[in-house]
């Protein structure tokens, strides 16, 4: 270490605290990276990477500039390493060797504040603890907005939970195991015993709280909870270096306060996400009308956690309904959020003292909009809207400071240009007026020189060597006063400078820099006063983004045509002309809505049948999704719905294997059926299609049948629909009266069959497959051969299936396998000529010389 320069013995001493990061290390207008992290980062960013000496080392080295940090910084997170960012913290200065240097910010997948580097959507980080009795401590936190929430559970409700957030990166103690979590895209951060010592994380999560105890949050007895946050909140300052003030509170998050919906139906009923991965065409894409990114992630909340509260669902539904009904209002107020941006995040970056001069004009912008709203607001009857309009506190007083302090065309960073506006500071005022009239302050001290003087020709001068100085020709030397002090000599002139003159230069020269100064130590200032009123901004943030999903819900329910739906706390689920929100955008034609009804005494278990491609998994979705849109607080597609509370939603749609975890079709599909059989309760809502079809025919009716019989007859027994092609389990209805049968019918034409999609009551007459199968272009001699085994099954029955492999009827000819001399034989044959024993004795030849050997 002796023999390295001083930049390098910096460089290393820094390094050895972060040695798991890219060290981003600040030298003039560069980031630097040394040594691994050079040609590591060199090869992420596709930069060039080149060494230098410094003294007798040849040192590896890479550097992007500070102006487009943010660019690069992305395509380090995205490539899943933790970035420590070290600064210069102090100026340097003549005759200084080597400023002093330290890590200002750490970024990691779970801890982005920065705005480029950071999506729409939320970004939560987790912190899990595994305590006694396998009750787990989980955490979660979004640094971005501050919020976060805590909770106690056993090992599926965490995993569940993990799985509905957007969770980037888990710490955890680093002799716990986290492959129970399945943590497939998470960053994995383990970290020393020492985070998760309660007696550790208790008193961090006093201090930084400045509470007595944390009674108040409603965890004082939990103690895994406890620990979890407090482990969670430690590891988010280190990484931020600094306290972080945006997140002043936690949260007891209750998730048997919402209805419970785990991954697999959150998936099969595409809520978030298509199948197929994609946000487009889910649910909460044709829902999502919000005009603002934090109104957008408060309505993927809402989506994910329905209400099960009826005086909470009715209580959104009277705002949307008045919403709906004030049109004028409702238009103005949605103009009032358009392009507003993000005030969620904006608020943080102020409270955390990280936001720019273009920032704090935001902010104005805001407020003032957010007056107008609460004006607007203040007119409205509905209790959510009233509550609403109360939160969003009137800080015009702020908005005036602002606009009296921030110049309007403040530079979107500190030092980029000037942000404070005259009047502000006297002092400034004066510095700036000497940048501006330098020239004029020049020329003036000129004239009175030449008059003190009498030198005509007196000039004052100005080079970046020498500075400003008085230049006279050499005629004119002897009426030079003694104040004049000689600074140069020339060939045929003189230069001098006197008190004035390098007073004048000093405030000339150092303006600028003192302006700088100046200004940003007022900003900063200015900021920190903005910070303090951080409860009243993230109340008007909080009020903004309910009204903004409030109004989406409104705009969506007025522009297609849905209804109020009736909230009760019985089990009767009614719907009139339901449709699906979805497919019904979709589709070119007119959507055909369907009718349901559901009860836990005469209408239970409802049996859907019907050929595929008829509508029955639209179906069973669409009475899911209506459902939730109702307990959401959001108008339905229907023209009359009344919903009895549910309180959890299962669903087994679909068919895929889980190749990752070396998991069958069928596996996949038995375990997901025996979530539901150990999870639901008499308020659920189960949605069952093809249950057993991953498997042989007899298995798979066994089980469906044995599934159907479970859920009809449990203690529990949840409304239930339940889709199959397994036409023998309608007979059930005849045995079980709370079980109908229900069917989607088809209609048979010269064409092919015809897709009704409608609902009506009783079985399916016949299952449509073999016509299906041509409908979706089967080849015609399959089609044929799947019709004459067909005919053998009726006739015979399945127990005497072998038969029909022995029988007259051969397996499938895939080719054709007749002798060409047959062909051409058959060729010259004219049918409506030949006489019965002609024909005959044709078939004879044929016997003899073709079968015969």
């Amino acid at each position: 270490m002796e023999r390295l320069t001083p930049l390098l013995y910096q460089y290393k001493k820094i390094k050895e605290k972060y040695k798991d990061y890219i060290l981003l290390f600040r030298m003039g207008d560069f980031y630097e990276m040394f040594y691994d992290d050079a040609v590591e980062g060199s090869k992420i960013l596709n930069i060039t990477l080149t060494s230098r000496n410094y003294g007798e080392t040849r040192v590896p080295l890479a550097g992007i500039p500070v102006k487009s940090v943010d660019s690069y910084l992305k395509k380090l997170i995205n490539s899943g390493r933790k970035i420590a960012i070290c600064e210069q913290v102090e100026e340097a200065g003549k005759g200084k060797k080597l400023v002093k240097r330290e890590v200002v910010e750490v970024i990691t997948p779970g801890t982005i504040t920065r705005e480029d580097l950071l999506p729409d959507t939320e970004v939560y980080i987790g912190a899990v603890f595994p305590g006694k009795n396998r009750i787990y401590g989980i955490s979660f936190c979004d640094v971005s907005t501050g919020e976060f929430y805590t909770f106690e559970s056993e090992i599926s409700v965490v995993k569940e939970e993990i799985k509905k957030m957007n969770l980037k990166e888990m710490i955890f103690p680093e002799d716990y195991s986290v492959e129970e979590l399945e943590l497939e895209d998470t960053f994995k951060t383990p970290l020393p015993f020492y985070y998760f010592q309660f007696s550790t994380a208790y008193s961090y999560l006093l201090s930084h709280f400045g509470v007595k105890n944390l009674e108040g949050f409603g965890i004082e007895h939990k103690r895994n909870a406890i620990v979890s946050s407090g482990a969670l909140l430690k590891y988010i300052g280190e990484n931020q270096k600094n306290l972080v003030p945006q997140i002043r509170k936690i949260s007891l998050h209750t998730p048997e306060h919402f209805m419970y919906m785990d991954s697999s139906s959150i998936r099969n009923l595409e809520l978030i996400r298509r199948i197929t991965g994609e946000e487009e065409n889910s649910l909460f894409h044709i829902m999502n009308l919000t005009e603002t990114p934090s109104g957008k992630r408060l309505l993927k909340k809402w989506l994910l956690r329905p209400l099960i509260e009826k005086d909470s669902i009715e209580k959104r539904l009277d705002g949307v309904e008045e919403l709906i009904k004030r049109s004028q209002e409702r238009k103005k107020l949605k103009e009032l959020l358009k392009g507003m941006g993000d005030h969620e995040r904006l608020i943080t970056k102020i409270v955390s003292e990280k936001a720019s001069p273009r920032d704090i004009l935001r902010l104005r912008s805001i407020i003032e909009r957010s007056v107008e709203i609460k004006k607007i607001l203040g007119d409205f009857k509905s209790g959510i809207i009233k509550e609403i309009e109360r939160n969003i506190i009137d800080k015009r007083e702020l908005a005036e400071r602002i606009k009296r302090t921030i110049r309007d065309d403040a530079p979107l960073q500190i030092g980029e240009g000037e942000i404070i506006k005259e009047g502000v500071s006297p002092e400034l005022d004066e510095i700036k007026s000497i940048a501006k009239n330098a020239r004029e302050y020049i020329l003036k001290l000129e004239e009175e020189e030449k008059k003190k003087t009498g030198i005509p020709k007196l000039r004052i001068k100005f080079n970046s060597v020498f500075g400003y100085y008085i230049e006279i020709t050499k005629s004119y030397i002897h009426m030079v006063p003694e104040r004049y002090f000689r600074k140069q000599t020339l060939t045929n002139t003189e230069r001098y400078y006197t008190k004035e003159l390098k007073e004048l230069e000093d405030r000339i020269l150092g303006a600028e820099e003192k302006i700088k100064s100046m200004e940003k130590e007022l900003f900063i200032s200015f900021r920190r006063d903005m910070a303090q009123e951080r409860d009243a901004l993230y109340s008007i943030s909080s009020s903004l983004s309910q009204i903004d999903v409030l109004l989406s819900f409104a705009t969506l329910s007025h522009e297609n045509d849905y209804t109020r739906p009736e909230i009760e706390e019985d089990s009767v689920i009614k719907i009139r002309d339901g449709r699906h929100p979805v497919v019904e955008k979709l589709i070119d034609t007119l959507f055909i809505p369907n009718d349901t009804y559901l009860d836990k005494k005469t209408h239970k278990v409802l049996i859907i049948t019907g050929p595929n491609m008829s509508g029955k998994s639209t179906y069973l979705r669409q009475v899911a999704l209506i459902t939730i849109m109702a307990q959401m607080g959001c108008f339905v597609p229907a023209s009359y719905a009344r919903i009895g509370i549910v309180d959890r939603i299962f669903t087994r749609i679909g068919a895929s294997d889980d190749l990752s975890r070396g998991v069958s079709t069928f596996l996949a599909e038995m375990t997901e059926t025996a979530n539901i059989l150990n999870n639901m309760t008499e308020r659920s809502l189960l949605i069952m299609d093809e249950i057993g079809r991953g498997t042989s025919t007899y298995d798979g009716l066994s089980i469906a049948w044995a599934v159907l019989e479970y859920i009809y007859k449990h203690r529990t027994s949840p409304r239930t629909l339940f889709a199959t092609h397994y036409h023998e389990i309608t007979k059930l209805s005849e045995v079980y009266p709370g079980i109908k049968n229900y069917n989607f019918s088809a209609k048979e034409t010269d064409t092919g069959i015809v897709f009704i999609r409608k609902l009506r009551e009783g079985p399916a007459e016949k299952s449509y497959g073999i016509e299906v199968a041509s409908f979706a272009g089967i080849p015609d001699k399959v089609i044929e051969r799947a019709k004459e085994i067909l005919y053998e099954l009726e006739e015979k029955g399945e127990e005497e299936i072998s038969d029909i492999y022995r029988g007259r009827r051969q397996q499938l000819v895939l080719f054709d396998m007749r002798p060409p001399e047959m062909l051409e034989e058959l060729k010259k044959i004219d049918p409506n000529r030949i006489t019965p024993l002609e024909a005959l004795n044709i078939i004879a030849k044929w016997k003899k010389k073709y079968t015969e050997k």
